[in-house]
This record gives structure tokens, C-alpha cells and sequence, in this order.
């Protein structure tokens, strides 16, 4: 099977009305190379990583070739952007080529960023710029392989054609592969333009495609309790996608509800940063000058967003309770989730009422002491032996590191696992190895002076972050000085 030859396209979102988009190709680039390809999201499409492959993608993905099959369109959504409604958006520098269908039966949307103008592009060039799209694929490919939903990056294609922004840049595309591009904006779109019967249209698709898989769905589509069922697996799926982004220590940036994937993907990379020094009120977006979406707001704003997803789901509901019962489960949801990732990160089998306190005093030592997250877990893994103990206590350097310790210690000798056992699972679930924005900007730097080698050595690590890679061990320690300053905003 050669997914490039055309003939496993299934454009079902190209067969729903005009109003839902608009049709038009992506607008070529000039002299247009290769950046980086990803192989392994290459394989969820059946691609070979090849010379042959590589040539085809830069001309699909520079817009001067058409994907045989693919049907480009930029999708019609609004949203609400930092908490103001915004009802002028949509695919602004984007467009969805098609559906794609794998051996396995999956079907993967394929996404053009930076595709060039489209109607939604709010008077933008419609272009997007290296530097943005390396950050985009490595950090999607990264969190796919900390196991955290994601869309993934397929390949990064630059080009002669310039682009302003601060400076003159390169024009270039990123080639996105999600399992679905619809957002919670595309529901509002139709209800705040009070167009109810498309707005249930919207859903029964959005339903038959993406949550047909849920129990007893099938018997209860289009009524109350359907739309129910739909919703409330929605709030499932977002709370705990914040819960791994929590764990992680990943912050988002821009968490406006035209970023927020209907099937609970991490979804629109921009400003985004995984933590170094531990820090509760971490901000990533230098553009955020209130704090909305700070790290320890993410959760709260995951709730409000869906909720702005049950305003928008009203018009399909005979009784709206059904619609804040749903919503009630989130807070729930998320604490359960999030308690169960951060006791698996301490190696802990079986959940005690003690625990939640064991976790709490954690956080704030670190947030205290300003650790690096990364770093204390992954030494923490290798607890009690003398060497970690003493890699711990200069890393967080405070004088209530050793009572935390012994409460860790008194607690682990209640767990059923010896200590070989679970330092095992826990540097499992521990990464060595995070994307640090100041690794993504050296990186970027190379490549906008053509060196694209130090993309590959990344993706050597960030495909397995939890493996030891000895060959790339400065990419596991303490980021410079330098390196914790950085500034990335939403033109990002």
C-alpha cells in the first residue's frame, strides 16, 4: 500500500455542506526543501521513509503539488480568545487537504499549516515561518511519546518565498496529522449565528465519526441522552488530557477554545514550554500579560472551555441539566487522573488517604526551592540508593527536602513493590529527556542558517525520552541561564 498514490482518501468532512468551509488550494511556495520528516508518524499513513517520499512530501507539502485524492478546504470556526468572544475565525493560514485512511482502518485528517491566505486569514498573509513550525513538530512528536494525546507532525517544508513578521523570514509549512481538526470553536460558530439545524449537523457527525465507539451510542443518537453521552465523554477526554499536560509540567499557552480539539488532543502549538525551575504561576506566553493561562490555571480554564462547549450544545437539548451534569464530573475527573499520574511518577502501586498530602508538600518544596521538575523525578527514580540522595539535596536545596524524604521513605516501605521494581517503573514514567524551549531555539537557529542536523538529534531522544541515550546526555541536564529567560509569544 503506497498512501501517496491517491486511492485511500475518505473526505468525509468534505461532503457536509458548503457553509461548514470553504474550497481552494494551498498557494505554492518557491524553491521549496525538506526540513525535517517525522518517520514514525510517516507510519501511520503506511509512508516508507525514502529519497522518493521526501521529494513527493516537499512538493505536497510546499503547495505545489496536489496529494492525488485530497480535497483542500479551510474550515469555518470562532471561538473565544482569552476569554472574549471572537466570532471572526476559522482556518486562517491553514487547510485540511483530506481524510486519509491507513491499513488499520484509522483515518487521519492531513492539515497544511502556513498554507497561504484563505477567507478566514483576518487580513494575515496566511504563511507561517520556520522557526514556528520546527516548534510545532517537536514538541507534538514529543508529547506523543510521552504518551500525552496529540496531533502529530508528519514534515517541515521551507521555502525562498519571504515573509514578514519582525524581520523578513522564510515562508514555510508544517504537514499536520490529527485524528480529527474540529474544534470546540466550530460548535459555537453555529450557535452564536443561531444556526441550529447546522449546529446539529455538526454533531451527529462529529458523533458518528469520532464517538461512534461509545456504549449504547448507536440506540440513542440524536436524542437527548446521546448528545449527552457525546458531551460527557468530551469533558472526559479534555480533563484528563490537562491532568498528563499537569504531570508533565507542560504548559499550553494559548488555551482558547478555537484550540481545543473535539476529541481532546493537545492541539495548536504556539507559546508553549515545558517547565525547567518548578513554578506553579509558570507562564509560557509572554503575550499573556494577565496570567490566564498560566500553568496552574489550566485545569480551571479546561472547565470554563467546556463549558463554553455546553452554552454551545444548548439549542440540541430538551432538558440542559443534562448538559451541567455532564460538566459537574470534570472537577472529579481531573483530580482522580491526576492523582493516579503523580503517584505513578513516585512509583506508588496503591492510593492511601495520606498520599494526597505526600504530593502536596512535593509541589511546594519544589515550587519553594524552584527544582527543576524534570530533573528531581528522574533522580528521584533511582531513590533510596546514596547516589540519588545525593544528587537530590543540591538540586532542590532546601531544608525541607529531608523531612519530605523521610515521609517518602515511611511511605514506600507500605508499597507492594521492592525497590528494584519500582525504580524501574518509575523511570518509565519519568522522562530524562523533555523538549526545553531552549533546545527547540538551538535548533531553530541551525536551521535557519540551513544546519537541520540538530532537529534529528532531538527527535533521537525525544522518540524515547525515558531511555538513557548516553551519546546525548547534555540534552538532560539544567538548561543555561539564557536558556530559562527565553521569551515566545503567540506569533510564536
Amino acid at each position: 500500500m503506497n498512501n501517496l498514490d491517491g486511492e485511500h482518501f475518505n473526505n468525509t468532512y468534505s461532503r457536509l455542506p458548503d457553509y461548514f468551509y470553504t474550497r481552494l488550494d494551498p498557494t505554492p511556495l518557491e524553491n521549496p526543501r525538506i526540513v525535517a520528516y517525522s518517520p514514525s508518524a510517516g507510519q501511520q499513513l503506511n509512508l516508507e521513509d525514502t529519497r522518493e517520499t521526501r521529494k513527493k512530501l516537499t512538493l505536497i507539502g510546499s503547495g505545489n503539488r496536489a496529494w492525488p485524492g485530497s480535497e483542500p478546504l479551510a474550515m469555518v470556526y470562532s471561538g473565544h480568545q482569552f476569554g472574549a468572544y471572537n466570532p471572526q475565525l476559522g482556518d486562517g493560514r491553514g487547510l485540511l487537504l483530506g481524510e486519509l485512511v491507513n491499513t488499520r482502518g484509522e483515518k487521519w485528517d492531513l492539515h497544511l499549516k502556513g498554507a497561504g491566505p484563505t477567507p478566514y486569514s483576518r487580513f494575515g498573509d496566511g504563511r507561517a515561518v520556520l522557526r514556528s513550525c520546527i516548534r510545532e513538530y517537536l514538541a507534538s512528536e514529543a508529547l506523543h511519546h510521552l504518551g500525552i494525546p496529540t496531533t502529530r507532525a508528519l514534515c517541515v517544508v521551507t521555502s525562498d518565498t519571504p515573509v514578514y513578521r519582525e524581520t523578513r523570514e522564510a515562508g514555510s509549512t508544517l504537514l499536520r496529522l490529527a485524528r480529527s481538526h474540529i474544534r470546540f470553536g466550530h460548535f459555537e460558530y453555529f450557535f452564536f449565528n443561531k444556526r441550529y439545524e447546522a449546529l446539529k449537523e455538526l454533531a451527529d457527525y462529529t458523533i458518528e465519526h469520532l464517538f461512534h465507539d461509545l456504549a449504547g451510542m448507536k440506540a440513542v443518537a440524536g436524542s437527548d441522552k446521546g448528545y449527552q453521552l457525546f458531551y460527557a465523554e468530551v469533558v472526559h477526554l479534555t480533563a484528563t488530557l490537562i491532568a498528563r499536560w499537569q504531570a508533565a509540567g507542560f504548559a499550553h499557552g494559548v488555551m482558547n477554545t478555537d484550540n481545543m480539539s473535539i476529541i481532546g488532543d493537545t492541539f495548536d502549538y504556539g507559546p508553549y514550554g515545558f517547565m525547567d525551575d518548578f513554578n506553579w504561576h509558570y507562564i509560557c506566553n509572554h503575550s499573556d500579560h494577565s496570567g490566564r493561562y498560566a500553568f496552574s490555571q489550566q485545569p480551571d480554564i479546561g472547565y470554563w472551555n467546556c463549558g463554553r462547549l455546553g452554552q454551545a450544545l444548548v439549542p440540541l437539548f430538551d432538558d440542559v441539566e443534562l448538559i451541567q451534569k455532564a460538566l459537574d464530573q470534570y472537577p472529579q475527573i481531573y483530580t482522580q487522573t491526576y492523582t493516579r499520574l503523580m503517584l505513578d511518577k513516585l512509583g506508588l502501586v496503591a492510593e492511601e488517604e495520606e498520599d494526597a498530602e505526600l504530593v502536596r508538600d512535593l509541589l511546594q518544596l519544589l515550587h519553594d526551592s524552584h527544582c527543576d521538575y524534570t530533573l528531581f523525578f528522574r533522580t528521584l527514580s533511582s531513590f533510596p540508593s546514596e547516589q540519588a540522595v545525593n544528587q537530590l539535596e543540591p538540586l532542590v536545596n532546601h531544608p525541607s527536602l529531608a523531612p519530605w524524604l523521610d515521609s517518602y521513605k515511611k511511605r514506600l516501605k507500605r508499597n507492594p513493590l521492592d525497590d528494584q521494581n519500582r525504580q524501574k517503573r518509575m523511570k518509565q514514567v519519568n522522562p530524562k529527556y523533555i523538549l526545553r524551549n531552549y533546545l527547540a531555539q538551538q535548533a531553530i537557529e541551525k536551521a535557519e542558517k540551513g544546519d537541520y542536523q540538530e532537529i534529528e538529534n532531538l527527535m533521537n531522544v525525544l522518540v524515547s525520552p525515558y531511555d538513557e541515550h548516553p551519546d546525548f546526555e547534555h540534552y538532560a541536564g539544567q538548561p543555561p541561564e539564557w536558556g530559562k529567560k527565553l521569551e515566545v509569544s503567540c506569533s510564536s
